[in-house]
């Protein structure tokens, strides 16, 4: 338990800080030196490290199906992360990236890519960690935020390697006035790294589509540069998505700025490529968060073939063979027509972000959870069966929240179809989970 102990405390402890760390380098140092038997005890994930039983598909060294050999059970970073991305843009689907903001909600994500067959991207969000982190907690130089989604990696890196399931940890949009959370973040892979040799999170995204574009290319490079030596991925975003999102509020943003121009795309691919490959692009066409009535939300994935087209012949010979040089990110996904998010798949988007519909999916669940036991949810004592039975077992948080996720799962399992992310990894159907609480032991058939 020390070493569990140490290993947390040094990477909240650092990411507290002034983020002053500085990147790994190559002279090497004690602390890397006195690290090497942490790293390699550690190779075999969280449940190595820690001990926790690990059978069956977290076990796996490899999918049966054609993934590269790279991608393993558990969160992805580095090479690995690109090339489940890359096998993603080559096989023509997308994977999920679901708004997260509790261990219930992470649990159901991972549930619903086992039961998919399929790898999935968990992101918190600058809200969501903060409340991950507890509402009680102050947020002052963004404390509460980093703690919390520092709080979540852990859980997400635990669980994701019981489940079997390829995971991509990702934080969501991050404005200027964010960027030093998205610094606390970075600070904490950073100090992992030394550890495990990986960094804590997959990948961070940086919106800093509200600034000038000099400006939002000019950072977005340095923090490239900066993330890319410990593997980490950098999501940018042109244009701006519409709508309202954890608090940020683009309803009322110009219809012009709602669509990308591929010569911005250009601009963005040349000046990010110089740095690294490890990024992907959030082209703005027509997306807007949240879910409206049909025919308010006017989407154009055209633009992104239109910008592959253009990027391809600026590279001439150097464009790849699938003349997709960019990796798109797909924002606004909820409530978006099937069609318009299959063409896109085709243009190179790799990446769909799902919150507004798994939100509502979470609160359906309580929702018809108390519908159907009302009449048992109205006092510590006394329902139909009468005035003297008790009902623990019915307001007890577990039974709701698991409805919660169960809807979650469904609602999900649509995503993963509209997304062509379906029996990806081989692993065929989940089974039955065993030695679980069940209506024999007094919990409810949820």
């Amino acid at each position: 338990m020390k070493f569990v102990f140490s290993t947390v405390a040094l990477v909240i402890a650092g990411s507290s800080q002034s983020f002053a760390f500085t990147a790994p380098n190559s002279h090497g140092s004690a602390a890397r030196s006195s690290n090497t038997l942490l790293r390699s005890v550690s190779s075999g994930g969280l449940s190595e490290e820690f001990g926790i039983p690990c059978e069956d598909e977290c076990a796996l060294d490899e999918y049966p199906n054609d993934l590269p050999k790279s991608v393993h059970p558990g969160v992805l970073s580095g090479q690995a992360m690109v090339d489940l991305l890359d096998h993603a843009k080559e096989n023509g689907y997308a994977i999920p990236a679901v708004n997260c903001v509790s261990s219930s909600g992470i649990n159901a994500c991972l549930e619903a890519a086992r039961r998919n067959d399929a790898p999935i991207i968990i992101q918190f969000s600058s809200g969501g960690s903060q409340f991950y982190g507890g509402k009680g907690l102050s947020n002052n130089n963004y404390a509460a935020a980093i703690a919390g989604a520092v709080s979540g990696a852990f859980h997400v890196r635990t669980m994701a390697e019981q489940y079997g399931v390829p995971v991509i940890l990702h934080t969501d949009h991050c404005a200027k006035s964010l960027l030093p959370w998205i610094d606390g973040l970075i600070a904490a892979s950073e100090r992992y790294y030394e550890i495990h040799g990986e960094p804590l999170f997959s990948s961070h995204m940086i919106d800093l589509s509200e600034e000038p574009i000099e400006e939002n290319l000019e950072i977005c490079a340095e923090y490239l540069g900066r993330m890319c030596k410990i593997g980490l991925l950098l999501e940018m975003e042109l244009g701006i998505t519409g709508g309202e999102e954890d608090g940020v509020d683009n309803t009322d943003v110009a219809q012009e700025d709602l669509y990308s121009k591929p010569e911005e795309i250009y601009e963005t691919y040349e000046k990010l490529m110089a740095v690294s490959p490890m990024f992907t692009v959030a082209a703005a066409f027509g997306n807007v968060h949240g879910v409206y009535s049909p025919g308010n939300v006017k989407l154009d994935p055209k633009i992104l073939d239109k910008a592959q087209e253009y990027i391809s012949e600026k590279l001439g010979d150097k464009a790849p063979e699938d003349k997709k040089p960019v990796k798109f990110v797909f924002h606004g996904g909820s409530g978006s027509d099937v069609s318009d998010i299959q063409e896109a798949i085709g243009y190179g988007v790799i990446k769909m972000n799902i919150d507004t519909d798994t939100q509502w999916s979470y609160w359906e669940g309580i929702k018809n959870f108390e519908a159907k036991y009302h009449d048992y949810l109205q006092g510590q004592i006394g329902n139909p069966e009468g005035p003297d039975k008790p009902n623990k077992k019915y307001y007890d948080p577990r039974e709701c929240l698991r409805a919660a996720e169960v809807n979650t799962v469904e609602r999900l399992e649509m995503a993963f179809k509209d997304l062509k992310c379906q029996n990806i990894l081989g692993l065929g159907e989940m089974s039955n989970a065993e030695n679980v609480l069940g209506p024999r032991r007094g919990g409810l058939p949820v």
